[in-house]
């Protein structure tokens, strides 16, 4: 799995509920996962589950088990990719500041930020520019990031995606 699915799959969550309610498409709530319910014993491997089509529009209740905070919907089913990254800083409990650097976004996702997997997102997501230059690298990344989760069903701050 790449690091842009991983990403995804941490704000999105995953199609296969792992414990709590699903947020089906239409629907506008706020869902925190049961932390307490036993572990799915589901034998398919995550690759099958998430693209179970009994499920193309449910978001789970999770962040993929790296925190318990609640995966905040809008209408029409899109992930709040804002809330959701405020929630993962909060259990992260460093001072994150995810708005403005690709870095502390990942920190914040609990994956791996550094240089060779900023590298590898960057391929991932069609950087053209120079990859010694990481502060340039780092600027673009952050802006593809906004605009690919856009594009892919979540709603992103309009000043994010400038």
């Amino acid at each position: 799995m790449g690091i842009f699915s991983r990403i995804k799959e941490k704000l999105f969550g995953s199609a296969e509920n792992q414990g709590g309610t699903p947020v089906t498409s239409g629907a506008s709530s706020t869902v925190t996962a049961d932390t307490t319910a036993p572990a799915a014993t589901d034998k398919r491997d995550e690759s099958e589950k998430m693209a179970d089509p009994a499920t193309p529009d449910e978001v789970t209740a999770t962040l993929s088990g790296a925190h318990s905070a609640p995966v905040m919907t809008t209408s029409a089913g899109q992930v709040d990719v804002a809330a959701v990254m405020d929630a993962a800083v909060r259990s992260n409990g460093q001072k994150l500041d995810w708005r403005r650097s690709i870095v502390d976004m990942m920190k914040a996702l609990d994956l791996d930020s550094s240089l060779l997997a900023r590298k590898e997102l960057a391929d991932e997501l069609g950087f053209t520019g120079d990859k010694d230059d990481s502060a340039g690298m780092n600027n673009w990344l952050h802006k593809a990031l906004m605009k690919a989760l856009a594009d892919n069903g979540g709603k992103v701050p309009d000043e994010l995606l400038d």
